[in-house]
């Protein structure tokens, strides 16, 4: 209790005391509730600036006093962490400053432990500002943990888009319908979950990561500026504060496959209205009315992506493909003391090969290959399983399913020990 009312009194010091109200960069929410295991986003608004820009944001399980500067700073030792760049979806405007706070489970984790180990439920996240001539500031926003549930933002932690086939890439003909796909998502909160299926069709401009983010994550100004391409169907469900769901996908008869040529199948989130995301424009002066952020996330929404034409694909290779051996040649001596390197032609679209290799009529050795480097060589263990100084050999292309596809002929090699003369040698005499 006494660490409470101790960092109580720091926090309304800095706020009350340092300067007038007035000139303080203030923040809303100035609290939010986190999930103590996941991940968590929060739309927070910085105002006003007064020229001042943002610099680094740091979470810890305690403040103090920033003296000199403006409001209250981590105290060093408590430092949980800072927000990692490629979770920096902020953006400034003229008079104000949007961040998306995207707590790392990592952070949550390490407040947890703290927590557990008898120190305060609640930690902070501050950000700082500077200007140049002027005084730093440093403005906190009070994390509370909780189990992730109700009363916890709407946030998407994760999402993973998946055909029901184990293909990264799916090929079909012309006028044929793909196959059942959704979307598995991770979630702190609950509410709605709305938003539209979208597709990217053959020589249109590729999104970027700034369209494929959900709209909820963009700044007041930004919003309905992302660009848009064919709308296939549109969702609205109801998501449970259990923090999984599965959405289901569109209508797969309504999935353009009349040309040829790559298709991106785009999950576009729109803004709900949820309480626990909003943050209020006038009460830091950046605006009138509240900004809804239901369904924020600081990280772009996936795609899935499937091609139209003739040929396989990576779930089936190619059909019509052939599996060439190159060397050694059929019949082929080869002397143990020799490195010796089975090489054979590549084909296209294959998740790996499969090197059998037999002698005496049983398989004595198999081998896995990535399908980038089709040559193979052969360890020197293997010739003390050979039957009578010979072996054959071949490829087997497999997919990604683990099923046989296209395969070699065999080809046979007669085997000589480290002491028996090279054949080509008395060939010549």
């Amino acid at each position: 209790m006494r660490h409470f009312i101790t960092r109580s009194i720091v926090l309304l010091a800095a706020t009350f005391l340092a300067r007038p109200a007035a000139a303080q960069i203030r923040v809303n929410p100035t609290g939010v509730n986190v999930s103590s295991q996941t991940a968590t986003s929060v739309f927070l608004t910085f105002g006003p600036l007064n020229g001042y820009v943002p610099a680094e944001s740091l979470w810890c399980g305690d403040v103090r006093s920033a003296a000199p500067a403006f409001g209250v700073e981590c105290e060093p030792a408590t430092i949980y962490g800072s927000l990692p760049t490629r979770y920096d979806r902020s953006s400034l405007q003229s008079d104000s400053f949007t961040d998306i706070m995207s707590l790392p489970a990592s952070v949550a984790r390490r407040a947890y432990q703290a927590a557990a180990a008898g120190r305060s439920a609640e930690f902070f996240y501050v950000r700082h500002f500077v200007k140049a001539g002027a005084p730093d500031q440093f403005v906190a926003v009070t994390c509370r943990l909780t189990g992730g549930g109700a009363r916890v933002p709407l946030s998407l932690v994760d999402v993973q888009l998946a055909f029901n086939v184990e293909t990264p890439v799916l090929q079909v003909a012309a006028g044929e319908t793909v196959p059942p796909f959704s979307a598995d998502i991770v979630y702190t909160g609950t509410g709605r979950l709305q938003g539209r299926w979208e597709v990217v069709l053959p020589g249109q401009e590729l999104p970027t990561a700034e369209d494929l983010l959900p709209e909820p994550s963009l700044a007041a100004d930004q919003r309905g500026t992302q660009r848009r391409y064919l709308e296939i169907d549109r969702f609205n469900v109801f998501l449970e504060p259990t923090g999984r769901y599965t959405l289901a996908g569109p209508d797969r008869t309504k999935l353009p496959t009349g040309v040829d040529g790559q298709y991106l199948i785009l999950l576009r989130i729109e803004t709900s209205d949820d309480k626990e995301a909003d943050s209020d424009l006038s009460a830091v002066g950046a605006g009138p009315g509240v900004i809804h952020a239901g369904g924020v996330s600081g990280v772009p929404m996936p795609t899935l992506r499937y091609v139209v034409g003739t040929g396989g694909s990576e779930l089936s290779p190619v059909g019509g493909a052939s599996m060439t051996n190159l060397q050694p040649a059929d019949e082929a001596s080869v002397r143990v003391a020799d490195p010796i390197d089975l090489v054979w032609a590549p084909v296209p679209q294959t998740s790996y090969y499969r090197v059998e290799i037999e002698s005496g009529g049983k398989v004595v050795h198999e081998a896995f290959v990535a399908p980038g480097a089709p040559t193979y060589r052969l360890p020197p263990f293997l010739f003390d399983r050979v039957v009578n100084n010979e072996l054959r050999w071949r490829v087997v292309v497999v997919d990604a399913k683990g099923r046989d596809g296209v395969k070699s002929d065999w080809r046979r090699l007669k085997v000589t020990s480290q002491h028996d003369p090279d054949p080509l040698v008395e060939e010549r005499r």
